[in-house]
């Protein structure tokens, strides 16, 4: 079969986007993998498949496949590129979009500079939730939060867990240039307390209102930006009270801006999305 494609990034973090709108998409894991590998397909973090939603109040419904050809729940610079997708295809005219993903539902917004906000939600703490195993592990409460030691074999780290539509792990490194990104993210992804695997987070704090990330994702390895593992971050530092409201981060890919007031409210979370090129390729 050919298919159409576009091929879309938001701060380094690119995407292969496909319009279901019209006709529905059905395809083999192996042929996600196809779309997102970097030398026998397009190449791509992750694939999104934009469909019309049947939920009333909502605009449209998108499915996200990473490049490993498992479906997963949620991508924040995906939502930031469906927008400009949907509005440069001329699906929708409307700069508020409600969408609809596998657990949640987010507004998103585009901005006069061409930047888009996307409502997250609000973040999810209970452990069955994200989910996360936590039997017989004593945390290390810091602020309003608490951080859980996480066995890597012979040693252990300090992470702040929880959701934002998709489970997360969060530790303070002293500088991210020198973390261990690549030898501890397999460990923390794959480790039995996340019976569905976890994204690895590793924050710098520069300052309360600006941090440096880098975020091993689930199934995905290392990304130039993780749009949940910035919220996650921010949120996880906000509770340890060492960032404010609003914090920047700083992504190798670029940078995005995290806003959150505590409690319930919801995450909001600001950044680029762009089309490199569009094409067609045959599976």
């Amino acid at each position: 079969m050919r298919i159409r494609f576009t091929k879309m990034q938001g701060a380094g973090n690119d995407f292969v986007v496909l319009d279901a709108t019209q006709a529905p998409i059905e395809l083999t894991a192996e042929q996600y993998r196809r779309l997102g590998d970097r030398r026998f397909g397009i190449g791509a973090d992750q694939i999104l498949v934009v469909e019309r939603s049947n939920t009333p109040g909502v605009d449209f419904r998108y499915r996200i496949f990473n490049n490993s050809g498992d479906e997963v729940e949620q991508c924040g610079n995906g939502a930031r590129c469906f927008v400009r997708y949907v509005r440069d295809k001329g699906l929708s005219d409307k700069r508020t979009i409600r969408v609809e993903t596998m657990n949640r539902q987010l507004e998103l917004r585009l901005q006069d500079d061409g930047r888009v906000t996307v409502d997250m939600g609000a973040p999810e703490f209970d452990h069955a939730k994200i989910p996360f195993d936590a039997t017989g592990l004593d945390p290390r409460p810091i602020g309003g939060f608490e951080q859980w030691p996480l066995s890597l074999g012979d040693y252990e780290v300090d992470v702040a867990v929880l959701s934002m539509g998709n489970p997360h792990a969060v530790q303070v490194v002293p500088d991210v240039d020198t973390a261990p990104v690549a030898s501890e993210g397999p460990f923390i992804e794959a480790h039995a307390r996340f019976p569905r695997k976890v994204n690895a987070g590793f924050m710098q704090i520069v300052s309360r209102s600006h941090i440096r990330l880098r975020v091993f994702e689930r199934d995905a390895g290392e990304t130039l930006a993780c749009g949940t593992g910035a919220c996650a971050a921010v949120v996880a530092g906000i509770r340890l009270r060492l960032l404010d409201s609003r914090v920047d981060v700083d992504a190798r890919g670029g940078r995005l801006t995290v806003e959150w007031n505590g409690g319930n409210q919801p995450v909001f979370m600001t950044g680029p999305a762009q089309t490199v090129f569009e094409g067609e390729i045959e599976l």
